[in-house]
């Protein structure tokens, strides 16, 4: 695990509440704040491997490498995993930050907390969900339409029985995402074939069509579950029915690949990525060295996520890991981060502060953007 000195904490922006106001507020000159009318989240519940995803190691041992080869996208120096070539297509458009890292403990639920709320829960208080604060920041863009939707459901159970930081939290039942499992949205013929005839093609597809429809933040999934189906938790175990590298030939990275790119050229064909922010990420990457099984096991230590649309800089990858994708050797970056940009890019005030159960009050998110993006 990376373990930052404070100067270091203090250097990439990541140290106090104090500090990450601070920051925001220094940065706030040079990035285009509040572009973004709203947010699409992709969460790959399970973990995507970094190195079959958007970190590949060509030059690293077989054990480390893994079993795909690597592919040019259209940004010289930026390479992806073989089975990316879509969205290898449109990296222009795309930033890859690839030194993604938590210190908790290694389960999905911890990583979903950071991921979604920018914390952890602690002391039976459970911070709101961006999209929840977003609600309670901003509201709705139409009458009756709602703010927050999460489909195709909640996630279920991923192991423990834990949070993994969906709700509005202390903000109360009026900001809780409307769960929209029936997809009830209606999708055109034409829409089902450039997306995938797939769960995450139609969870695209559909996210798409609320962001039309006036929703400000919309999350979508393919499963809710890591158990007994093909996920993106890759652990190879016969036995508990783990999924595998291969399914992620075979499945998980065609069927990613069509969904996501399509998304960012369907915004960008229709003049409305530059007011959307996308987001596509999981709660953690992979073990750098493959397991006994020949899958790779859960690793918070370095993972890759991608953003594009809402004043998101496209054509670049921030931070770099190290040579077996297990650590960042460059601009390690929190979840915190992530959370904070998604506020920056949307107009949430990072400065804004938030009323818990105490009538204490605290920041909405303890870090600050990354500023690279802008």
């Amino acid at each position: 695990m990376i373990k930052l000195s404070r100067r270091d904490a203090l250097k990439t922006g990541i140290a106090t509440a104090g500090g990450a106001a601070l920051a925001s507020q220094g940065a706030a000159g040079h990035v285009r704040v509040g572009c973004a009318k709203s947010c699409i989240v992709l969460n790959l519940v399970g973990g995507p491997s970094q190195l079959e995803t958007f970190d590949p190691k060509p030059d690293a041992p077989a054990e480390v490498r893994g079993p795909f080869q690597s592919i040019a996208s259209n940004v010289p120096g930026i390479r992806m995993s073989e089975h990316w070539p879509r969205t290898a297509s449109l990296a222009h458009r795309l930033a890859i930050v690839r030194t993604l890292h938590h210190d908790a403990p290694p389960i999905h639920e911890t990583g979903q907390q950071l991921l979604q709320t920018g914390r952890l829960t602690r002391n039976n208080v459970e911070h709101p969900h961006f999209g929840a604060v977003v609600s309670h920041q901003l509201g709705s863009t139409r009458s009756g339409v709602a703010p927050f939707v999460i489909l195709p459901n909640l996630i279920g159970n991923t192991g423990m029985n834990l949070s993994h930081g969906q709700s509005a939290g202390f903000l109360g039942a009026a900001h809780e995402p409307h769960v929209n499992s029936r997809f009830a949205t209606v999708l055109m013929p034409d829409d089902r074939e450039r997306y995938g005839k797939t769960a995450f093609g139609d969870a695209s597809a559909r996210s798409r069509q609320f962001y039309l429809d006036g929703v400000r933040c919309v999350v979508g999934y393919r499963v809710e579950t890591v158990y007994d189906r093909v996920t993106w938790d890759c652990h190879a175990d016969r036995h508990s029915l783990a999924s595998t590298l291969d399914d992620y030939r075979r499945t998980l990275c065609p069927m990613l690949d069509r969904a996501f790119s399509a998304l960012i050229d369907d915004l960008h064909q229709r003049g409305l990525l530059d007011e959307t922010l996308v987001v596509a990420m999981g709660e953690f990457g992979r073990t750098p060295r493959l397991n006994t099984q020949g899958g790779r096991d859960h690793w918070p230590g370095c993972w890759s996520i991608v953003m594009a649309g809402g004043g998101v800089r496209g054509g670049q990858a921030i931070g770099v890991s190290d040579r077996h994708a297990s650590e960042p050797a460059t601009r390690p970056v929190r979840c915190g981060e992530v959370v904070a940009t998604i506020y920056q890019a949307m107009g949430v005030p990072l400065q804004t502060r938030l009323t818990l159960p105490d009538r204490s009050t605290t920041h909405i998110v303890e870090a600050a953007p990354i500023r690279e993006l802008f």
